[in-house]
């Protein structure tokens, strides 16, 4: 279990996608406009540099307030948000296998976000663009995990503000007033991403007795997945008249390639065959939830069929075909083999 590599760069995501809530926050003055600068680390380190000595052999230039650092300072379990943890998500990856991931485990990370600034007006400036959008969340949409394409919104909470006024001493000092904001950030975190077959097929044997290592099998029951929309976009004929949304005829400019039972689509509305006369089909309209609409001379039918069942993805909307089969041939199935075979 423990020593499955994986990685999903999701602290890294929830870092970034944090800082980047802050990084237009602009200071305006009578004269110019500025964009503030936003960097992450701790506050002390920008308070050290402010502080320094010039020193000709040091290559870091002088940095200048305001400014706004940030940094993660704290990851906690959160039980109040958790979830089933033996259920899975699943998406389709082809139309043959699902990627499959284990529901996701809740965590709070803390994050300080501090605002210096020289003066007082211009730390109010920047502290009155960001509270007001934390009541006391914000929701901040993060693709947590791009393999599974897994867009989650997570709520980041304000929860504390305080306030620092480092100037001491004489006029030969540098002040520097600090706000300091205190935030949740309620991400998840998730586990390996595994992939398993999709089922194309599923059957049903049943036996004349209990005792299934010589009774021979005597019915099968078979459902396949069958197609409800077309999806191969090869168009069998065309309509040579308009059809209101009541018609129950559509005349086509050849039927041969339809029979009794047979499933088309013209525009996005399905259609079963009743009765064919010549070019005119009598049709069964609406089929699958398809909304009944009127269709124009010319419009391309689509016929649904096994060419459509081939291309069915795991996410698309599909019914079912059903078969029963009786036997007589004193035989049982090997589904290691997929075949029947005499018993022996």
């Amino acid at each position: 279990m423990l020593g499955t590599y994986f990685y999903h760069e999701i602290f890294r995501r929830t870092v970034v996608a944090f800082g980047t809530l802050f990084n237009n926050i602009e200071l305006r003055r009578s004269n110019e406009v500025m964009k503030v600068p936003l960097a992450y680390g701790p506050k002390q380190k920008f308070l050290a540099r402010l502080d320094s000595n010039p020193d000709l052999t040091n290559k870091r230039v002088q940095i200048t307030l305001p400014r706004i650092s940030f940094e993660i300072n704290g990851m906690q379990y959160d039980s109040s948000r958790k979830v089933s943890p033996t259920q899975k998500v699943r998406v389709a990856k082809d139309g043959t296998s699902n990627k499959n991931i284990f529901m996701p485990v809740p965590y709070n990370l803390s994050f300080e976000l501090a605002i210096i600034s020289k003066t007082q007006e211009d730390g109010l400036q920047i502290l009155e663009q960001i509270l007001p959008y934390f009541q006391p969340h914000f929701n901040m949409p993060i693709k947590l995990l791009e393999e599974m394409n897994e867009i989650k919104d997570v709520p980041v909470v304000l929860t504390g503000l305080s306030y620092e006024d480092s100037y001491e001493g004489d006029f030969a000092n540098r002040r520097a007033i600090i706000y300091t904001l205190q935030f949740t950030v309620k991400t998840y975190l998730y586990g390996p991403v595994s992939e398993s077959k999709v089922i194309k097929s599923a059957q049903v044997d049943m036996y004349a007795s209990t005792d299934t290592t010589t009774a021979p099998r005597v019915q099968r029951y078979s459902v396949v997945p069958t197609a409800t929309e077309n999806l191969a976009g090869t168009a069998l004929t065309t309509t040579t008249a308009a059809m209101s949304n009541s018609s129950q005829v559509v005349s086509l400019t050849s039927a041969s390639g339809l029979s009794i039972g047979n499933e088309f689509q013209i525009d996005d509305e399905v259609f079963r065959v009743e009765k064919v006369d010549g070019n005119n089909v009598s049709v069964l309209r609406g089929r699958h939830g398809t909304k009944l609409v009127e269709h124009a001379s010319g419009a391309d039918v689509h016929l649904i069929d096994s060419a459509d069942d081939a291309l069915i993805d795991a996410d698309d909307d599909f019914g079912f075909g059903e078969t029963s089969s009786f036997f007589t041939d004193v035989k049982k199935y090997n589904p290691r083999s997929g075949q029947d075979e005499d018993i022996t």
